[in-house]
């Protein structure tokens, strides 16, 4: 038997990350943890800094070429981003 007022525990995890802001951290450590997944481990190594402020993903690379060749499949690797994290966060990725 199901009341008006109760609600799922997944529902109710959401509305507290979203009542205390805590979604964009919390997003930001998943795309932390899984990049290596989602980029390859080559990647990973060369991966120096990872955050996101707003809806652009910024990632600092200690390889020029890999930066380069990266700008190529950036829009490859925002969909595969998106995928990983279950909904849509990054909009643009911006390599440092």
């Amino acid at each position: 038997m199901s009341r008006s007022n109760e609600i799922s525990l997944k529902d109710a995890i959401n509305q507290l990350l979203n009542a205390y802001k805590l979604k964009p951290k919390l997003n930001e450590a998943q795309l932390t943890e899984r990049w290596g997944s989602i980029v390859g481990d080559m990647i990973q190594k060369h991966t120096l800094q990872l955050f996101i402020k707003g809806s652009k993903l910024y990632v600092k690379l200690d390889s020029s070429v890999i930066r380069q060749e990266m700008l190529y499949s950036r829009t490859s690797i925002i969909e595969k981003v998106n995928a990983e994290l279950g909904e849509r966060v990054v909009d643009e990725i911006i390599f440092l």
